[in-house]
C-alpha cells in the first residue's frame, strides 16, 4: 500500500503539472492535503497525551490517539519569532543575528526572513498546492515582516496580546483589574495590558476571542476551497494559549478551587516570591483554562475537516514553539535564561490519513527544523538545499527512535545542550558568567542545578555549545530587502 501511494503521489504531481502547463483541465491530483496547527506557549507536559491527567485537552487528545506523537520535540530557537524562523525555513536558527527592526522586542534573532530564505509555503505552492495562511500572531504581520511569503492567501485575525487594533473607548479601561501589586502602572505589562482590555471590552461571548475567530477562519477557508484536482498546504497560526491568560470564566473554574477575590493576572510578574499561594493557584488556573479554552476550538476546526470528509487525505501536523515556567524553580512565563524542559520541551504529533498512520509514540530528539523537510518528504517534493533539519517521517511511519545523541536549543546570548543524561545551560559569549546543570535521569522535571558537583562535564558542555555556536554564524545569516511582498 505505501509504493503504490508514493506511486500516486509521483505520478499525479507529474500529471498535474503537465496538465496545468499545456493549459488543459489538471487530473485529480491525489497527493495529501497538508494542515499545520502551530499553538504559542503550550508546554507538552500540560496535555492529557503527554500524561498530564488534570488538565482537559480531548480534542489534541483524541488526535494524538491517531498520530504520531514525538515525545522528545523540542525547540531550537526561541522565542516566538526565531522559532518560526526555523519552522518556516526548516533551517538553524542559533546562534543569532542581533539585528533590532522597526517595532521589534531587542532579542538576536527577532527580524523577518532573509531573501535567501526558501519557505514552507513557497516550497508548497512551487508544487502546485493551494496555500493559505490564516493567524491571530500579531508579530508576523507587524510593519516590515514578510511571513506571509508563498502564501496565495493569508489572513490576520485581530486583536491579541499588545495589538493596536482599537483606540477607545478608554474611559471604562481600568489597569489596576488585571495588574499585581508589585506591577508599576507605568512599567511594559501595564501598557500592553491596558491595549489588551481596550481590545477585549468588544469581546461578548467565548467566539470573539481571536484563537476562535482564526479556527472558524480556518474552517470556512477549507470550505471554499476543497478541490479533487488541487491539494491544499492551511497553516494556521493562533497565539493562544500565550498571555493574555485571560480564558472564559467556565474555563477558569474548571481548575480554580479556591477562593480568589484579587486582580486577574493576565500576565503576571515573573516570580512567584511576590504572589501568595492563592495568587499562584489563581495563575495557574488561568494558564490551564486558556489550554482548555484553545483546545476546544481546535476541536471544532478538526470537527469542519472531518465533516469535510478530509481526514483519509490529509496530514495534519500539530505543534508548539515552546512553552513556559509553570512556578518551577519560583519563575512564571518564560525567560531567556530558564531553557528548562518546561520551557524548550514542546508538543508535536502528525496525523497522516493518507498512509493510514497506525498511532504509535516515538522516542528520540526531534527539533522545528524537522517539521519542513517532514512535510516535503511526505508530498513527494524535494527539500531545498538551505534546510539543516532532517525529515523524521521514517521515525513516524515505524517508530524507530531518533538517533541524535544531544540538541542544541539558544535564545539571545543562552544556549543549552541537552543529553539523555545531562542538560547544560549557559552563555554560548563571553560575559555573565552563567552556567548550569542538571541531571535529567534523577531530576527530569530539571530543578537542582549540580553544576558545582561535576566540574569537567560543564567545561566539556560549555566546549560543546561555544563550537556549536561559532559553527554556526554562517549558517544563520542572511540579507534583507526593502520591497518585502508576498511573490
Amino acid at each position: 500500500m505505501l509504493a503504490r501511494r508514493t506511486f500516486l503521489k509521483s505520478a499525479a504531481a507529474a500529471g498535474a503539472a503537465s496538465a496545468l502547463g499545456s493549459g488543459r483541465l489538471a487530473a485529480a491530483d491525489t497527493r495529501p492535503n497538508v494542515i499545520l496547527i502551530c499553538c504559542d506557549t503550550w508546554r507538552a507536559d500540560w496535555l492529557g497525551c503527554y500524561g498530564n491527567q488534570q488538565i482537559k485537552t480531548p480534542a489534541i487528545d483524541a488526535l494524538a490517539a491517531k498520530s504520531s506523537v514525538f515525545l522528545e520535540a523540542y525547540a531550537e530557537a526561541l522565542p516566538t519569532v526565531p522559532a518560526r524562523r526555523v519552522i518556516y525555513t526548516g533551517r538553524r536558527g542559533f546562534p543569532a543575528q542581533s539585528l533590532q527592526q522597526t517595532d521589534s522586542p531587542s532579542i538576536r534573532g527577532w527580524h523577518p526572513l532573509y531573501v535567501e530564505d526558501v519557505t514552507l509555503a513557497e516550497s508548497m505552492r512551487n508544487a502546485g498546492y493551494t496555500t493559505a495562511l490564516i493567524a491571530d500572531l500579531l508579530h508576523i504581520f507587524k510593519p516590515g515582516f514578510n511571513f506571509h511569503r508563498g502564501f496565495m492567501s493569508w489572513r490576520w485575525i485581530r486583536g491579541q496580546e499588545g495589538d493596536n487594533l482599537e483606540t477607545g473607548p478608554t474611559k471604562n479601561v481600568d489597569v489596576t483589574r488585571f495588574l499585581h501589586r508589585t506591577q508599576p502602572l507605568t512599567g511594559g505589562d501595564a501598557r500592553m495590558i491596558r491595549q489588551y482590555a481596550i481590545n477585549r471590552q468588544f469581546w461578548k461571548t467565548e467566539d470573539d476571542y481571536p484563537h476562535p475567530r482564526t479556527f472558524a477562519e480556518a474552517g470556512r477557508w477549507l470550505e471554499n476551497n476543497v478541490s479533487d484536482s488541487q491539494p491544499f498546504f492551511l497553516q494556521i497560526e493562533t497565539f493562544s494559549p500565550h498571555e493574555m491568560w485571560d480564558p472564559p470564566e467556565d474555563y477558569y473554574r474548571l481548575y480554580m478551587k479556591g477562593d480568589y477575590n484579587g486582580p486577574r493576572l493576565v500576565q503576571p510578574p515573573s516570580f512567584t516570591n511576590v504572589l501568595t499561594p492563592l495568587e499562584v493557584e489563581h495563575i495557574r488556573a488561568l494558564y490551564a483554562g486558556m489550554v482548555t479554552f484553545t483546545d476546544a476550538h481546535i476541536g471544532k476546526f478538526l470537527a469542519k475537516v472531518e465533516a469535510l470528509g478530509l481526514m483519509s487525505n490529509t496530514v495534519i501536523v500539530f505543534y508548539a514553539d515552546h512553552g513556559c515556567l509553570m512556578g518551577e524553580q519560583g519563575r512564571l512565563r518564560k525567560e531567556e535564561a530558564e531553557l528548562r524542559t518546561q520551557v524548550t520541551r514542546v508538543p508535536l504529533m502528525i496525523y497522516n490519513g493518507y498512509e493510514a498512520w497506525q498511532p504509535r509514540r516515538v522516542d528520540g530528539y526531534v527539533q522545528h527544523s524537522d517539521i519542513m523537510p517532514t512535510v516535503l518528504d511526505l508530498i513527494g517534493s524535494q527539500v531545498p538545499s538551505r534546510v539543516t533539519g532532517e525529515s523524521i517521517s521514517a521515525a513516524a511511519r515505524f517508530g524507530e527512535a531518533m538517533r541524535r545523541e544531544w540538541i542544541v536549543t539558544g535564545w539571545g546570548n543562552h544556549g543549552t545542550i541537552r543529553s539523555q543524561e545531562w542538560l547544560y545551560q549557559g552563555r554560548w559569549n563571553p560575559g555573565e558568567a552563567f552556567e548550569e546543570l542538571y541531571d535529567v535521569r534523577k531530576d527530569p522535571n530539571e530543578l537542582v542545578d549540580v553544576a558545582a558537583m561535576h566540574p569537567d562535564l560543564v567545561r566539556d558542555y560549555r566546549k560543546r555549545l561555544t563550537e556549536y555556536a561559532d559553527a554556526g554564524w554562517e549558517i544563520t545569516k542572511g540579507t534583507f530587502t526593502k520591497v518585502l511582498s508576498n511573490p
